[in-house]
């Protein structure tokens, strides 16, 4: 996924991987956060939103379903987005209780990117020097 993202940033920013500019100073140039941190947000804004629906509502019922018979197949055991939530929340040091509390909440999976700075690639014969401007 990385490299993907990076490779669309260095599409964005009209430079190649020919150029060698660190991941990082292409990142900065953008301002942009880590997609892999912006799902982590979109996963726990939903959790939020399914812990203060109603025990009635359809999104309550179908996290408390099991099936019955099922047999184990061989290979990886399947990811279960119960589990991805709790990694994510412990990894944020999070706890259910402060669903409840909105702004304690979204405070706490807030992802933001990084400042946005302007930067100048100079090009000489041997090197590449990025110098920030203002």
């Amino acid at each position: 996924m990385k490299l993907a993202e990076m490779r669309i940033l260095r599409w964005m920013c009209g430079h190649t991987k020919k150029d060698k500019i660190r991941n990082e100073v292409i990142r900065d140039m953008m301002g942009l956060a880590p997609v892999k941190d912006k799902l982590r947000e979109s996963r726990l804004r939903w959790f939020r939103h399914v812990k203060r629906r109603d025990i009635a509502a359809p999104v309550k019922r179908s996290e408390r379903l099991t099936v019955a018979s099922l047999r184990k197949g061989r290979g990886r055991s399947k990811k279960y987005w119960s589990e991805v939530i709790r990694q994510d929340m412990s990894m944020l040091q999070l706890t259910e209780d402060l669903t409840f509390d909105r702004k304690v909440w979204k405070t706490s999976i807030r992802v933001e990117g990084s400042k946005v700075l302007i930067f100048d690639i100079e090009y000489s014969k041997d090197s590449i020097i990025v110098v920030e401007t203002r």
